[in-house]
This record gives structure tokens, sequence and C-alpha cells, in this order.
């Protein structure tokens, strides 16, 4: 018994000791956990509410540009409600009207162009464009907005010209294998692929006309341009460039030696001496002295 008194005694004061020593570690807070570690992320999040603000806003906004949300009561809508995006320009009903009241009044035919440029309509924009211009006729930079116009539209009808001459070709396909001659009467065509054929044609001509006049109509705007700016070396350029691509050669001549005089030291200044004398005619030959 004196043993087992021993050992309780033993046990007991290793369970004192035990009580007394201290936990390894860092020192717990009372209501668990470490306190510093709750200050710093406390601190992270007072200092990440702007950037969580900033990024939801970014967020919103990359989803108003590519459309999610549209409609009634989409994040279009939100944003027209808080004036985030304010659309200044004019719609094309509203410059419209305008030009119904005063038909003369150059700023609704302005309007009227912007208007349908925001919508991507070429077309009449550079119609709406050249009233403005026969109205405000010294406004350099309209003259230049319409000739970036009419070069688009050209393009636009090349590429549609091209589509055609496609279609023109497929149009009758047979016609490439026809006798010619005398057989070629005797056997005749085929009607439905000739009648096809002429419809082809005929809007192949159309496209042909559209792209010569587009680009007759940045020529000129920019001849316009040169006008009221005749020391502006980048106009002359621009007009060099419009009516080569124009057929133009003699203006376009002109205007690359306008462009060299006003901008002798250009670094393209020896391509466009050599594209000058591409473009010139060939001198004529001496005539013979008798």
């Amino acid at each position: 018994m004196a043993r087992a008194a021993v050992k309780a005694k033993q046990a007991q004061k290793a369970k004192a000791a035990q009580g007394k020593a201290r936990p390894h570690g860092r020192r717990r807070h009372a209501s668990g956990g470490n306190p510093n570690q709750q200050l710093f992320f406390m601190r992270l999040r007072r200092q990440a509410k702007p950037v969580y603000v900033l990024l939801a806003v970014l967020f919103a906004i990359t989803f108003a540009f590519l459309g999610v949300g549209s409609g009634q009561g989409g994040l279009d809508q939100l944003f027209n409600n808080l004036n985030f995006f304010s659309h200044h320009g004019t719609s094309i009903s509203k410059a419209q009207k305008e030009l119904q009241k005063n038909p003369n009044d150059p700023k609704g035919y302005r309007d009227l162009a912007t208007a349908y440029e925001s919508k991507g309509d070429t077309g009449n924009a550079v119609t709406a464009l050249q009233q403005y211009t026969n109205l405000k006729p010294k406004d350099v930079k309209a003259w230049s907005e319409l000739a970036g116009l009419q070069a688009t539209q050209a393009q636009n009808y090349l590429a549609q010209y091209q589509n055609a001459y496609t279609v023109r070709q497929l149009a009758a396909p047979s016609q490439a294998f026809y006798p010619t001659g005398k057989l070629a009467t005797a056997i005749g065509t085929n009607p439905i692929e000739s009648a096809s054929a002429d419809t082809a044609q005929t809007t192949l001509n159309d496209l042909q006309q559209r792209v010569q006049l587009a680009y007759n109509g940045t020529v000129s705007s920019w001849q316009q341009v040169t006008k009221l700016q005749p020391k502006n070396s980048n106009a002359w350029f621009q007009l060099g460039s419009a009516a080569q691509t124009a057929g133009n050669t003699t203006a376009a001549v002109a205007a690359y030696r306008a462009y060299l005089k006003l901008n002798p030291g250009s670094p393209n200044a020896a391509q466009i001496k050599q594209l000058i004398k591409q473009l010139s005619p060939a001198p004529a030959p001496p005539k013979n002295k008798k």
C-alpha cells in the first residue's frame, strides 16, 4: 500500500507540473486563433475594397460592351441610368427632323452624317456629308472625312464587284466549251444560262461604275483639301495615292511632285520619285528632220 501511495503522489505532481507548463508555439488568443493574423486579414480586406469595386466596374463594362445583359433591365440600361455612358451624338431620326424644319441647315447634315457613320451606313454618310460640304465648302476637316468615307465606299464596292465577277463566271459554265463561227450559230446557246449571265453581267457593270465613281469622288475631295491647304503635304500625298488608285495618272504625278516639293527630305522620297517615273507618260519619239 505504501508503494501505491507513493505512486499516487508522483502522478499528482506530474499532473500539476503538466498544467503549469506553457504550451509550445505562439500564445493563442482567448477567442481562438492568432490576433495578429486576424488584424492582418482585416487590414487586407479594407485595402482590397477599392480594388474589388474597380474590378466589379470593369467586369460590368466588359459585359456591356460585349452585349451581355442587353435588353430591358440589362446592364446597358443600368449604365444609362447611372450616366456612365452618355451619347452626345444625334440620332438619325432626330437629324432628319432637324432638316425637315430647316433643309439648308449645315448642322443638320453634319449630325446626319455622324449618325449614319455610327451605324456603319457609309453610303448615306457620304451623301449627307456631301450636302454639308456644299453648304460649308471651306471645312477642311469635313472634306478629309468625306474623302476617307468615299475610299471606304469604293473598297466595299470593289469587294462586291469581285464577288459579282465570280457569280458571272459561274452563271454560264458551259459557254467556255461552245464552238465558234457558223457551228456556234447553228447550235445556239443555253437560254437559261444566257439569262443568268446577262443578269450577272448587268450587276457587274453597275458595280464597276460605282467603284469608279467612288474613287473619283475620293480624288475630288482630296483636291478640295489641297486647294484649301496648299501646304498640307499629307493631303497632297493622299491625293496622289487616291488618283493613282482611280487610274488618273496625270493627277497622281502632279500630286506626288507637289508632295516632294513640300517635303523634299521625306524618307520615302526615292520611292516616290520612282513611282512618278513609272506613272509619267513615255516621252514622244523625236521627229525625223528632213
